[in-house]
């Protein structure tokens, strides 16, 4: 590049030649005048900022502290409502698995006192040797994330727990162990005996409760009337089906207060002691049947004693 200069005082012009290194210093060094300004004037308004008497760098400096403020008020808010959401799913399965666990304890025949789910388990210990940290927002989401999945999956576990042992349970009910007499006493039980009409060795099917004419008969376990007749031997007779074979039968009753077809309750009143058909005094005769062969009762009644 050649640049010519002409002036008055001269008496002929002059060239100067530039070459391509000339340009490159001289960017160069532009560029390095440029950036020394640009360091030089924000430590200038940093420096002192506090002593500079402007309203534009005082405002710009706040403004920027506000939309910082406000990001950290926006995101602290956001994080928040989360974790309240989070903290109201907790309570409600805290709610369901409290009345699972009292429910669960009733079921297993524990008392009351011995499991209080409505108290906060009681907590201690002396204090560590090790340094204490703060817990951070995020780590506190976190963990009520990973309390919230295993309480769900606690919940989901003691439901099943609870059904099975419903199951169980409505089984139970449906097992003759009831005593259907209170209060009397055994005159024959189940196996081989001296018939009282004959004096012959008879087998007994059942069980001999001796009691007062009148007295009331209960129902040994739930199930469905499936006979409430006279029979020539048996006299007034009820037999009640309680499903998966099993059936009982009650009989010399002087009463019959279930009919066929009846769905009864274990322990419910069916009828009152008497002495009918083949019978040498007020009794009932009492038998449990499994898929149609008598077996000794003795093994479903909770006997005294």
């Amino acid at each position: 590049m050649n640049i010519i200069l002409v002036s008055g005082k001269l008496t002929k012009t002059r060239t100067l030649t530039l070459s391509a290194r000339h340009l490159v210093f001289g960017g160069v060094i532009t560029l390095a005048a440029m950036l020394v300004m640009a360091f030089g004037l924000q430590y200038s308004l940093l420096r002192f900022a506090s002593s500079i008497n402007s309203s534009f760098v005082n405002n710009l400096i706040m403004s920027a502290q506000h939309e910082h403020n406000e990001k950290m008020q926006s995101y602290v808010r956001e994080n928040l409502s989360a974790m309240a959401s989070k903290l109201g799913q907790m309570q409600a399965q805290l709610l369901r698995l409290d009345t699972l666990g009292e429910r669960l304890a009733r079921a297993a025949g524990f008392k009351p006192q011995e499991f209080m789910f409505d108290q906060v388990p009681a907590r201690g210990g002396a204090v560590s040797t090790r340094p204490a940290t703060e817990i951070s927002l995020g780590d506190l989401g976190r963990q009520v994330e990973v309390l919230t999945r295993q309480m769900a999956d606690r919940t989901e576990k003691l439901g099943i727990l609870d059904s099975l042992m419903i199951a169980v349970s409505a089984k139970k009910k449906l097992v003759p162990s009831v005593l259907p007499i209170e209060g009397g006493w055994y005159s024959s039980n189940f196996g081989w005996r001296i018939d009282p009409f004959t004096g012959m060795r008879s087998f007994h099917e059942g069980m001999d409760f001796m009691a007062e004419t009148g007295t009331t008969i209960n129902a040994a376990a739930g199930g469905v009337v499936a006979t409430s007749d006279f029979h020539p031997q048996y006299g007034n007779m009820i037999e009640i089906d309680h499903g998966n074979g099993l059936v009982t039968r009650y009989a010399h009753l002087s009463k019959r207060l279930a009919k066929a077809g009846d769905v009864i309750l274990s322990g419910a009143k069916i009828g009152e002691v008497g002495s009918t058909g083949r019978a040498t005094g007020p009794h009932l005769h009492f038998e449990v049947r499994q898929n149609g062969e008598s077996v000794n009762p003795v093994r479903f009644l909770q006997l005294p004693g």
